[in-house]
Protein backbone atom coordinates (compact mmCIF):
# COMPACT_ATOMS: atom_id res chain seq x y z
CA UNK A 1 0.00 0.00 0.00
CA UNK A 2 3.17 2.43 1.15
CA UNK A 3 4.13 1.48 -2.78
CA UNK A 4 0.99 3.53 -4.34
CA UNK A 5 0.88 7.05 -1.64
CA UNK A 6 3.22 8.92 -3.79
CA UNK A 7 1.34 7.91 -6.94
CA UNK A 8 -2.08 8.92 -5.29
CA UNK A 9 -0.10 12.23 -4.68
CA UNK A 10 0.79 12.82 -7.75
CA UNK A 11 -2.04 12.40 -9.19
CA UNK A 12 -3.85 14.54 -6.69
CA UNK A 13 -1.63 17.31 -7.76
CA UNK A 14 -1.53 16.82 -11.68
CA UNK A 15 -5.34 16.48 -11.74
CA UNK A 16 -6.32 19.28 -9.30
CA UNK A 17 -5.22 22.31 -11.14
CA UNK A 18 -7.05 20.91 -14.36
CA UNK A 19 -10.34 20.62 -12.19
CA UNK A 20 -9.92 24.50 -10.93
CA UNK A 21 -9.22 25.62 -14.52
CA UNK A 22 -12.19 23.98 -15.74
CA UNK A 23 -14.11 25.52 -13.26
CA UNK A 24 -13.12 29.12 -14.14
CA UNK A 25 -15.27 28.92 -17.84
CA UNK A 26 -18.09 31.83 -18.40
CA UNK A 27 -20.36 31.11 -20.79
CA UNK A 28 -22.27 33.60 -23.04
CA UNK A 29 -24.70 33.12 -25.89
CA UNK A 30 -24.75 34.37 -29.28
CA UNK A 31 -27.20 34.10 -32.29
CA UNK A 32 -26.80 34.61 -35.86
CA UNK A 33 -29.79 35.48 -38.02
CA UNK A 34 -28.71 36.28 -41.45
CA UNK A 35 -25.68 38.60 -40.73
CA UNK A 36 -26.85 40.17 -37.70
CA UNK A 37 -25.53 39.50 -34.37
CA UNK A 38 -27.86 39.17 -31.13
CA UNK A 39 -26.72 40.56 -29.26
CA UNK A 40 -24.65 42.50 -30.90
CA UNK A 41 -22.34 42.74 -27.62
CA UNK A 42 -20.57 40.60 -25.19
CA UNK A 43 -19.66 41.34 -22.07
CA UNK A 44 -17.41 39.55 -20.44
CA UNK A 45 -14.89 39.33 -17.37
CA UNK A 46 -11.14 39.47 -17.99
CA UNK A 47 -10.39 36.58 -15.67
CA UNK A 48 -12.08 33.54 -16.91
CA UNK A 49 -11.99 31.03 -20.05
CA UNK A 50 -14.83 32.55 -22.42
CA UNK A 51 -17.40 29.83 -24.29
CA UNK A 52 -19.59 31.40 -26.87
CA UNK A 53 -22.38 28.73 -27.79
CA UNK A 54 -23.08 30.05 -31.59
CA UNK A 55 -26.59 29.34 -32.73
CA UNK A 56 -26.90 30.20 -36.45
CA UNK A 57 -30.99 31.20 -36.37
CA UNK A 58 -31.11 32.22 -39.72
CA UNK A 59 -31.67 31.06 -43.16
CA UNK A 60 -27.46 30.90 -44.91
CA UNK A 61 -24.38 30.34 -43.68
CA UNK A 62 -22.44 31.89 -40.71
CA UNK A 63 -19.57 32.58 -39.76
CA UNK A 64 -18.15 33.62 -36.37
CA UNK A 65 -15.07 35.00 -37.17
CA UNK A 66 -12.48 37.46 -35.19
CA UNK A 67 -8.71 38.30 -36.62
CA UNK A 68 -7.90 39.47 -33.12
CA UNK A 69 -8.65 36.47 -31.26
CA UNK A 70 -7.58 34.07 -33.92
CA UNK A 71 -11.13 31.91 -33.99
CA UNK A 72 -13.23 31.02 -36.97
CA UNK A 73 -16.59 28.98 -36.70
CA UNK A 74 -18.57 28.31 -39.89
CA UNK A 75 -22.35 27.47 -39.27
CA UNK A 76 -24.71 25.89 -41.66
CA UNK A 77 -28.27 27.31 -41.54
CA UNK A 78 -29.72 25.71 -38.28
CA UNK A 79 -26.40 24.01 -37.08
CA UNK A 80 -25.00 25.46 -33.17
CA UNK A 81 -21.67 24.81 -32.36
CA UNK A 82 -19.15 26.33 -29.20
CA UNK A 83 -16.14 28.81 -29.28
CA UNK A 84 -13.53 28.81 -26.53
CA UNK A 85 -11.58 31.92 -25.94
CA UNK A 86 -8.73 32.01 -23.28
CA UNK A 87 -8.63 34.71 -20.97
CA UNK A 88 -8.65 38.29 -22.25
CA UNK A 89 -6.91 40.90 -21.07
CA UNK A 90 -9.05 44.65 -20.53
CA UNK A 91 -10.08 45.57 -23.86
CA UNK A 92 -12.48 45.68 -26.86
CA UNK A 93 -12.87 42.83 -29.44
CA UNK A 94 -14.30 42.49 -32.86
CA UNK A 95 -16.05 40.10 -34.59
CA UNK A 96 -17.96 39.61 -38.14
CA UNK A 97 -19.55 37.33 -39.87
CA UNK A 98 -17.30 36.92 -43.27
CA UNK A 99 -20.72 35.48 -45.43
CA UNK A 100 -22.29 39.55 -44.48
CA UNK A 101 -19.89 41.74 -44.50
CA UNK A 102 -21.83 44.82 -45.28
CA UNK A 103 -23.28 44.09 -41.62
CA UNK A 104 -22.35 45.62 -38.47
CA UNK A 105 -19.30 44.29 -36.31
CA UNK A 106 -19.71 42.58 -33.17
CA UNK A 107 -17.93 43.47 -29.94
CA UNK A 108 -16.37 41.59 -26.84
CA UNK A 109 -15.64 43.73 -24.73
CA UNK A 110 -13.41 42.09 -21.68
CA UNK A 111 -13.92 43.63 -18.06
CA UNK A 112 -12.60 43.10 -14.64
CA UNK A 113 -15.32 42.11 -12.80
CA UNK A 114 -17.07 44.25 -10.04
CA UNK A 115 -16.45 43.50 -6.53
Amino acid sequence: MKKYIPFIILSFYLFSPISAYAAEKYTVYLKINNGEFIPPVLNVPTNKIIRIKISNIGNQPAEFESTQLRKEKVLAPGASSVVIIAPLRQGTYTFFDDFHLEHLHGKIIAQEPSQ
